[in-house]
C-alpha cells in the first residue's frame, strides 16, 4: 500500500513494506523514475531451523514499483527512511518552467 501526500514543496511517499529488512530494500533514480525495489530471500528466515514446512504464507520473492519525480530530480535531492515497517520517501518538488511558445507566422493565401 502506498499513500502520496502533496506538501508546498515535495511530495512524502509512505509504502507499507511488512517483513522486510532495511537492507532487503533498493531505491533506483533512472531517467526521472524512481524505482522502489524489494527481495526477501527464501532461505533468509531458514537459518539453524530444524524440521519441515506445514504452512508458509509470508511473502517471498521480490517486488518493485516505479513512480515518475522529474527529469530534474536528483538522486541527492531524494531522501528516505525506513522505520517500523514502512519505507517513508521525501522527493522534491520541482517548479515548472514555464514554456514560452514560439510564434509563428502563418501565410495566408489568395
Amino acid at each position: 500500500s502506498t499513500d502520496v501526500r502533496e506538501k508546498d514543496n515535495c511530495y512524502d511517499v509512505d509504502i507499507d513494506m511488512p517483513g522486510f529488512d532495511k537492507n532487503d530494500i533498493s531505491l533506483e533514480l533512472n531517467n526521472g523514475y524512481l524505482t522502489v525495489s524489494a527481495h526477501k530471500d527464501e532461505n533468509h528466515d531458514d537459518k539453524a531451523q530444524d524440521g519441515k514446512w506445514l504452512r508458509r504464507e509470508r511473502y517471498m520473492g521480490s517486488c518493485s514499483r516505479s513512480f515518475y519525480v522529474g527529469e530534474d530530480v536528483k538522486e541527492s535531492d531524494i531522501h528516505a527512511q525506513y522505520k517500523n515497517g514502512t519505507l517513508c520517501i521525501q522527493v522534491p518538488k520541482m517548479q515548472a518552467q514555464p514554456q514560452v511558445e514560439a510564434k509563428h507566422q502563418i501565410a495566408i493565401e489568395g
